[in-house]
């Protein structure tokens, strides 16, 4: 036994170095800078040096579109593995991990409520869910969506972002383009304005369906845009693409998306569209109440004019 660890007490505690967070620097995929997340947060997850858009978390992207407080809507819940899906592990197992390190139910969030004044209803996917994949749950979310929307006769705003359709449900994720596709129609057929908002990447069974099918198509500059991937194409005819080919200003220049934006303008953006097409006229309305008297008088010469013609026949 040592005298000195005996008598002569230590002063100072053994420590252990402090944990470093996993997302405290990330690196930009556009130009490899290695970016401090809280300053990445100021700008929405933009990057400061090229201006690459990263890829924005689904509450975020609420927060980022509707001026302040919103009412999420309750989705209908959905049978979770109605094949009885396992690769490398159940598909009931791959939800319960996704739903852990996100947060949420799946990859869809319906919430209605004020965007530049204008009430409205924003479904949106979630890509870190499952890469935003469109399985029964995410149908249901469109469809109620829709719905909510037309009883309320309000504009209906998507924003997609995704890989497609959810493998693990099968021909019941396929069968989700068609109900998508019935249900912004329906809104269409209400008169009612539907907005498509698309974010990187929006791809596979979502471009084939509901995310193509807005009034307006809004891009986010830099997002990819198509079904497959440009690596599939590439390999199936066997040619080099061209440049920026499925990317979101490519598409704008051959019509296939009418607004490419940074994410700073998207909202301002949004507001300016929004009030163009829901956009009624109180000058209208102030002039047809000025008008209603000079009409009036208008129509009481007339009549007195063809009851003095009776009169002289």
């Amino acid at each position: 036994m040592n005298w000195l660890s005996d008598f002569v007490r230590p002063k100072i505690k053994k420590t252990t170095p402090k944990e470093i967070a996993d997302d405290l620097w990330l690196k930009c995929p556009g130009c490899g800078e290695l970016l401090f997340s809280k300053e990445l947060k100021k700008t929405w997850y933009v990057c400061p040096k090229c201006g690459h858009h990263l890829r924005l978390y689904l509450d975020k992207r609420l927060k980022l579109l509707f001026d302040g407080n919103f009412t999420e809507i309750k989705l209908p819940e959905t049978k979770e593995d109605p094949l009885k899906f396992k690769d490398t592990k159940k598909y009931t197992d791959r939800l319960k991990a996704y739903r852990k390190s996100t947060g949420n139910q799946d990859a869809i969030k319906v919430a209605k409520g004020t965007i530049g004044g204008i009430e409205c209803v924003l479904a949106a996917l979630d890509f870190s869910f499952m890469g935003g994949s469109m399985g029964m749950a995410v149908g249901e979310g469109i469809v109620r969506a829709a719905e909510e929307a037309i009883k309320h006769k309000i504009p209906l705003i998507t924003v997609a972002t995704s890989g497609g359709a959810r493998m693990q449900e099968g021909i019941l994720s396929l069968m989700q383009m068609a109900r998508t596709t019935s249900a912004v129609n329906q809104v269409k057929e209400n008169g009612l304005p539907f907005i498509s908002i698309l974010t990187d990447p929006t791809t596979g069974g979502v471009s084939a369906s509901f995310a193509m099918l807005g009034d307006i198509h809004i891009a986010e500059k830099g997002c990819l845009i198509g079904f497959a991937g440009p690596r599939v194409i590439e390999q199936t005819i066997r040619e080099k693409l061209p440049e920026g080919f499925q990317r979101a200003e490519y598409l704008r220049e051959h019509g296939m998306v009418d607004i490419v934006v940074t994410r700073a303008e998207m909202k301002p953006t949004l507001v300016k569209i929004l009030s163009l097409l829901t956009y009624k006229t109180k000058e209208n309305k102030a002039d047809t109440g000025k008008n209603e008297p000079v009409k009036a008088e208008a129509d009481k010469k007339e009549n007195i004019k063809k009851e003095t013609g009776k009169h002289k026949k």
